[in-house]
Parts: structure tokens; C-alpha cells; sequence
């Protein structure tokens, strides 16, 4: 079992616990223990098949033993029993927003709700507005959220996938039959969802390959099965397809089966322009045509472009958006990697709603080889996430003085704040606070129903302010449970510009806003992104792999993004704004 598939049951017992009523200090010790799961930087499941679990603080006696159980027979007997006195569809409630534990109680209790369809039947029926806390709006807005749900139902986030499918092209890649492999597909073009996953492998024996396959230890269910093609259900109710083909066919197949249809659609068009027809096969001589004598030899997707007089376009961009008139005039952008990456902004400790300490969160940053990390606890007006209020947030910036004099200069970490933007656009702190601070991330937390005019007013009067430096999730959503709320994205960017005012990339993958398809609109408009974890632990940290693969499908390079540049460069850029408007 893995660490996710572990501290995803901790939190289900949690929440079912909550259902019942059940003593409040055991229903915090599984939800410590499923973030202690997520966040805990070593091998937590192998330590937990070893009895190696003691000396892990918050982890008591109890949650050991159940961690120690699953590890070992990938069950855990007490969820089982625990989940089978509920409806088997009751946790398809927890996916609607504006659903808590206590409302689906009270839905369960009173109306005997277990599933989304008698969600529907009740708030429709007139009976769950008749409950206590609900009430006709509250209805409305339910029956808004499961549309919304089931609109997106069949697919799932990148972190819901993205091991899954590093796993098992890696199971590929180690069978002796094949020779290449890869994940195809919209995840291989960097979307922020995905409905399944698309492998393909070259081989000589695809028969091997493919019973190989459809045994993995991954696999639920096997839906379809031939001769060089296989669809599986996983345990997570993720449909992977696999496509064998042969050595010569791989570069057109992985072209083919990457492109979004659009591009491919494109892609083919130049081959015809040619005189060529290109499938997902090979280049042929196309019927009726005169055209170019066929390439000789093509070993990779590079020499395809190559052939169709293109430099070589990287699988995010691959979505027909300028793509091909970039490739041919030699304007590719040199996109963003990882390692390109000094360090992260945006992060959360255990002085607002995070899981680690500051120093935790230092050191954490340290080992990932970063060079600094900002810090920005909630404000005040965030009650539900614990806000830091002035005298707070002040003791706060003078541990982290203490730290970056303990660290003498080799690590550097940022004081800020994730200051809320009030309804009326003005800030939770004065200018007298933000002026003592690094930096500020000025972000919406609530009040998301306001008409997009209004919206959009609110934020750009916030970003007017000369100590936000950067604004944070633009937009509000939370991807596949919340959508955006009504503002002008164009807008605001026109405003960032104007202002200086640096536009996170949020790279939590509940988030991944601002959405990629803005950035080139804001790159052209000289506005600078800083890629964010949002970070509430530890391993939080590590989410900026999300907000990399964003940032590339979003066409930014290193020299687009503030937190590629070095320490000295870095502070340089927190200030620029505030030093343009004193200058002014």
C-alpha cells in the first residue's frame, strides 16, 4: 500500500468517525496521522512493514499498529468495518463543495441521504431545505456544486495520476521485451486533468508486453486485451490503455497519441502540403500526389518535425495554439525546468493553517537544494485557517531574523504574509505592517459570489497597493470541486502590468492557478510569475513539480519566473515594486 493510499484511509476514518459523533480527540489523532503519512520525509510505509514507527511524534500506539496492518496486507480490518456501516456511495458526498462532515451527518441522519442521487432527490424534493443550516440558498448552491461534479466526474487531478503513471511506464520500461516507453496522452502534454492515461512501447514481442501488462500488480480490472493493445482499470478507477508498436513505428506513434487533436489534425496537413500522409504508423507517399521524396531515416519525434521544416516542439505545447508558426520561424521558447528552480514563495506554517514548524519547513526547503523560501501565513481575517494578527506575525519575523542568523547567510528565509483581499479590495493588514515584510501575497479567501465587475475591481484595487508584491491564486478555483469565480482575468493582468505586481502560479494541484492558458498573455505584457507551492507541509513543497509543468504549457521560460533567479538577484526583485513607487 502507498503512503497516499494510506493516509487517504486515516482521513476517511476521520470523517466517518465525525458522522458518528464520535470523541473529537480521536478523530484529530487520524487526521494528525494522515498528514503525519503524506509529510513524513522517509520511506513511512516501509518503516511501517518493519514495526520502525515509534519515536514518530503524533504517531501514538494505536495508529502504529493500523499503519503497520495496512503495510502489511494492504487492508486495514477496522476501516472496513467502520465503512461498512454507511452507504457504500456516502463518500461521493465529501467531493461537493459546501458539504461538511456535520451537514452530510444531518443529510444522513435526518433524510437518510447515502449517495448523490438522493442528494439531488432532496435538495429538489423541497425535504433538505427544510433542515437546520440549510435553507433555500444553501440548496441552490448544492445542486449547483453536484452539476459541477458531475460535469468533471471521470476525471482526475495530475496528483491523482502522477505516480500511478510514472509507476507503471517505469514496470514498462523494466520488462526485457521492450525497448522505449512512455506516458502519451494529455498528461504527457502537462493538463491540469485527465479523464486516463495513454501508454505506449515499442517491442518486438507486444504479446509478452501486453500479458505483462495486464498483470501488473496495479490492475483491477482488465476491460480489453489483444494482440498489441490493452485497456486496465487500476484500484483508483484510472482506465490505462497501452499501445505496442514496433521500433520504427514509436516516433510517429508517440507524435500521434500525444498531440491534442487539433494539433495533430494541423501536423497532418503539412505532411499532405508535401506531397505525404502521415499517420500514427509511419510517412507515406500520399495518393494522387506529387510530393518530396520521404524521409530516409526518422528515430525520434525531433526527426519528424525535422522532416515537416520545424524545430523540434515539446509535448506541452502541443495544443495547436502557435505551436506550428513558432517552430518554423525558430521562436520555440526554452521552456522552465525544475532544476531551474532557487527557491519557493508562498508557504504555510504551523503558526496558521500548516503542518510543520518553521525551522521544519527551512530545513525541508534546504535538503530540495533551495537557496530560500518565503513564508506567508494567513491573516487575521482568515479565522478558519488560524490568522496571524499583528503582534503574531511580528514575533514571527523576528524567529525567522533568528533562523537566518543561524543559517549565516547559505539559506535565506523571506518574512510575508498571504494577506486577505477584503470584499471592498482593501487588505487585512495596514501599510504600516506589509511595509516590515519581505514580500505579500494578496489573495481572495471569501466572499467568491460577487458579480464580475465587482470582482475584478476588488483585485486590482488590492494589487494597486505598493506592498503586494504578488497575487496569489487568481481566480479561486479549486479544480474539479470549485469553479473560477466571475473576474476578467485580462484585466487584472493588464493591471499587474501596470502595477509591477508579480501573478503566482499556485502549483498546488487543487489549484494550478493562474491557468496556463493566460501566461502567454501575461508574458507579453512584461508580467513576471513566481511559481508557489501553496506548501502546507513538508512534502507540499515538492507540489512545485505541478506548477513546473503548468509553467511549460503556459510557453514561460526561467527568465519569465522571479524564483529561477539566485538569492542576490531574488531580493532585487521582491523590492521593485516598492522602490519604483518611492521613486515615483
Amino acid at each position: 500500500m502507498t503512503r497516499e493510499a494510506a493516509a487517504e484511509i486515516f482521513e476517511r476514518i476521520a470523517l466517518l468517525m465525525e458522522l458518528k459523533g464520535e470523541n473529537p480527540f480521536k478523530i484529530r489523532a487520524y487526521k494528525t496521522g494522515a498528514e503525519i503519512v503524506e509529510s513524513h520525509p522517509g520511506d513511512i510505509m516501509q518503516l511501517a512493514a518493519e514495526n520502525r514507527l515509534g519515536g514518530i511524534k503524533g504517531l501514538g500506539e494505536a495508529l502504529q499498529e493500523k499503519l503497520h496492518e495496512m503495510a502489511a496486507t494492504g487492508r486495514l480490518d477496522f476501516y472496513e468495518r467502520l465503512k461498512a456501516e454507511f452507504p457504500e456511495k456516502l463518500f461521493e458526498l465529501f467531493g461537493i463543495s459546501g458539504l461538511g462532515p456535520k451537514k452530510i451527518a444531518a443529510l444522513h441522519r435526518e433524510l437518510g441521504v447515502g449517495s448523490l442521487e438522493d442528494l439531488r432527490r432532496m435538495c429538489e424534493n423541497g425535504q433538505a431545505a427544510k433542515l437546520s443550516g440549510f435553507g433555500a440558498k444553501t440548496v441552490e448552491k448544492l445542486l449547483e456544486s453536484i452539476s459541477f461534479h458531475e460535469q468533471h466526474a471521470s476525471e482526475f487531478r495530475v496528483d491523482q495520476v502522477y505516480a500511478l503513471a510514472r509507476t507503471l511506464v517505469e514496470e514498462l520500461r523494466a520488462l526485457p521485451e521492450v525497448s522505449r516507453a512512455e506516458v502519451c496522452g494529455s498528461f504527457r502534454r502537462g493538463k491540469e486533468t485527465v479523464h486516463d492515461l495513454d501508454f505506449l512501447a515499442a517491442s518486438k514481442k507486444p504479446e509478452e508486453v501486453i500479458a505483462a501488462f495486464v498483470n501488473l500488480p496495479q490492475v483491477a480490472k482488465v476491460i480489453a486485451q489483444g494482440g498489441t493493445k490493452a485497456s486496465i482499470h487500476t484500484e483508483e478507477g484510472v482506465q490505462c490503455d497501452l499501445r505496442v508498436v514496433s521500433g520504427a513505428e514509436y516516433p510517429f506513434a508517440l507524435v500521434y497519441f500525444t498531440g491534442s487533436k487539433e494539433h495533430n489534425v494541423v501536423l497532418r496537413q503539412r505532411a499532405l502540403d508535401r506531397g505525404w500522409s502521415l499517420n500514427e504508423y509511419a510517412f507515406s507517399l500520399a495518393e494522387g500526389k506529387a510530393g518530396a521524396p520521404l524521409p530516409e531515416e526518422i528515430h525520434d519525434e525531433a526527426d519528424i518535425h525535422r522532416a515537416l521544416g520545424m524545430d523540434f516542439i515539446e509535448p506541452e505545447l502541443r495544443e495547436n495554439s502557435g505551436e506550428f508558426e513558432a517552430a518554423e520561424k525558430g521562436r520555440l521558447p526554452e521552456l522552465v525546468k525544475l532544476e531551474n528552480l532557487r527557491g519557493v514563495f508562498h508557504n504555510h506554517t504551523t503558526a496558521s493553517d500548516g503542518k510543520a514548524t518553521l525551522r521544519e519547513m527551512a530545513e525541508a526547503a534546504r535538503e530540495l537544494g533551495l537557496q530560500y523560501l518565503g513564508i506567508a501565513d494567513h491573516s487575521k481575517s482568515s479565522f478558519q485557517a488560524n490568522g496571524l494578527d499583528e503582534r503574531r506575525l511580528r514575533a514571527q519575523m523576528r524567529d525567522i531574523r533568528e533562523l537566518n542568523e543561524e543559517f549565516e547567510g547559505g539559506f535565506r528565509i523571506f518574512t510575508g504574509t498571504e494577506v486577505d483581499i477584503l470584499k471592498d479590495g482593501s487588505l487585512d493588514f495596514s501599510d504600516e505592517v506589509l511595509a516590515e515584510l519581505d514580500y505579500c501575497v494578496a489573495s481572495v479567501h471569501n466572499v467568491f459570489n460577487l458579480p464580475e465587475a465587482e470582482m475584478t475591481k476588488r483585485i486590482i484595487r488590492a494589487i494597486k497597493n505598493p506592498h503586494v508584491t504578488m497575487l496569489g491564486h487568481l481566480t479561486g478555483r479549486l479544480l474539479l470541486q470549485r469553479p473560477s469565480y466571475a473576474v476578467n482575468v485580462a484585466a487584472v493582468i493588464e493591471a499587474a502590468a501596470e502595477t509591477g505586481t508579480i501573478i503566482e502560479l499556485n502549483a498546488s494541484p487543487w489549484r494550478l492557478d493562474m491557468d496556463w492558458r493566460w501566461w502567454r498573455l501575461a508574458k507579453e505584457k512584461g508580467v513576471k510569475c513566481s511559481i508557489n507551492p501553496d506548501a502546507h507541509s513538508t512534502r507540499g513543497l515538492q507540489d512545485v513539480i505541478f506548477g513546473i509543468r503548468a509553467a511549460r504549457k503556459g510557453w514561460l521560460t526561467r527568465g519569465d519566473i522571479i524564483n529561477c533567479l539566485p538569492l542576490a538577484e531574488v531580493e532585487k526583485a521582491l523590492r521593485r515594486k516598492t522602490e519604483g513607487e518611492a521613486e515615483d
